[in-house]
């Protein structure tokens, strides 16, 4: 029996783990109160107009539970808004506002200097073998 250390599904949980506590770590000691995953709210409410609680939750991968958290946390900090949906009173309608899409812009570079940091190593070979194999990877488990 194969160590846990050893399992390909380990080292990609510690890799994604290691990747989210060094990005984070950047975020915080540039001076910026935001963390990933909401920022990553943020980003898919500024590409994805109107779209549910749900589908942010799918595109975070995140429960519907963390994201209405998050919604609530970006909300008081000003970077959302929250209505009621004009077409179904059931939805809220998300908005960024100039505070949020300041906030996006601001922490965006520090974002990509994070993935080429945690990517520095690799050929863009690598990187497209890495995006095929994981494409692969996904395919199987559906």
């Amino acid at each position: 029996m194969q160590k846990l250390e050893e399992l390909v599904f380990y080292q990609l949980e510690n890799a994604i783990k290691a990747y989210r506590q060094f990005a984070q770590k950047q975020i915080t000691k540039a001076g910026f109160d935001i963390t990933i995953d909401q920022w990553l709210v943020i980003k898919t409410i500024q590409e994805n107009e109107n779209l549910a609680q749900q589908h942010i939750a799918e595109k975070v991968f995140k429960d519907v539970a963390s994201v209405t958290r998050i919604i609530e946390l970006l909300v008081k900090k000003g970077y959302i808004t929250r209505s009621f949906h004009q077409d179904d009173r059931r939805r809220f309608a998300l908005a960024i506002t100039p505070e949020g899409e300041a906030i996006v812009s601001k922490v965006l570079p520090i974002i990509e200097q994070n993935r080429a940091q945690a990517l520095a190593s690799f050929s863009q070979n690598d990187i497209k073998k890495l995006q095929s194999l994981l494409t692969t990877f996904t395919q199987n488990c559906l």
